[in-house]
C-alpha cells in the first residue's frame, strides 16, 4: 500500500492559545463527559501540551467542540479498560503512519499500563507472540476495521466471549475515532511538538 508524504509543514497553522477563539472554551469542556468513567489526564510534571493539534482545532471551534463531545466519551467514557482503549488508539496510528497520534499515546498508552516493550510490539502484526488472546483479538479487529470496515465473524466471537454489547460498541468506535484524527493530523500536517518529543526522551528505558 502505497503512502502520502507527510506535509512537513503545516497545511493548517496552529493557532497559539492567547489568539485562540472565544468558542475554544467551550470547545475544551466538552471533551469532559457529564459522567465520567476515567480520570482526567494528568497535568504538570513538564507533561506534554498537545498545543500544536489544540491549536489546529482552534481553527475551527465548532467542529471542535463536536468532536471533543465524541473524543470526552472515548478518553474518559469509555466501557473498556484505559489499557485496551490505548492498544488500539497505538495500533490505529501504526496503521494510519500517524507520527502525531502515535507519540501522543506512547505517552498516553504508559500511563494506561502498556510498557515500551509492547508499545514497540504493536508496531507488529496482531498474531505476534506473547500477546494475551484478548489482546490478540483486539488488535486483529483494529486491523480488520480498518482495512475493511467490517470486524470478522472470527474476532467478533473471540471478543465477544469477554466484552458486552457496550465494549464491543466502544471498541468500534475508538477505531473510527482514531482514524479520524489520523486523517486530520495526517492532512493538516500538525507538527509533533518539541515538550511531546522531549517528554518522550525523558521517559525512554535507559
Amino acid at each position: 500500500m502505497n503512502v502520502n508524504p507527510r506535509p512537513t509543514e503545516p497545511r493548517i497553522p496552529p493557532l497559539p492559545p492567547r489568539e485562540w477563539p472565544e468558542a475554544m472554551r467551550g470547545a475544551m469542556a466538552a471533551i469532559v463527559p457529564e459522567n465520567p468513567r476515567h480520570p482526567l489526564p494528568l497535568q504538570g510534571g513538564g507533561r506534554p501540551k498537545g498545543l500544536n493539534a489544540l491549536g489546529a482545532f482552534a481553527q475551527h471551534p465548532e467542529l471542535a467542540r463536536a468532536f471533543n463531545t465524541f473524543n470526552g466519551h472515548i478518553l474518559f467514557g469509555t466501557t473498556l479498560s484505559l489499557r485496551q482503549r490505548e492498544l488500539i488508539v497505538v495500533r490505529v496510528a501504526v496503521l494510519r503512519n500517524c507520527d502525531y497520534e502515535f507519540k501522543q499515546h506512547v505517552v498516553q498508552g504508559l500511563d494506561a499500563g502498556l510498557s515500551h516493550e509492547e508499545i514497540d510490539r504493536i508496531a507488529l502484526t496482531p498474531d505476534a507472540s506473547d500477546w494475551s488472546p484478548i489482546d490478540a483479538a483486539l488488535l486483529q479487529a483494529v486491523d480488520e476495521l480498518v482495512n475493511d470496515a467490517c470486524m470478522s465473524d472470527q474476532s467478533w466471537s473471540a471478543l465477544a466471549r469477554e466484552l458486552d454489547t457496550h465494549q464491543l460498541m466502544d471498541l468500534i468506535f475508538t477505531v473510527a475515532c482514531y482514524e479520524a484524527v489520523a486523517m486530520f493530523f495526517n492532512s493538516a500536517g500538525v507538527q509533533v511538538d518539541d515538550d511531546l518529543v522531549q517528554y518522550l526522551e525523558k521517559m525512554a528505558p535507559a
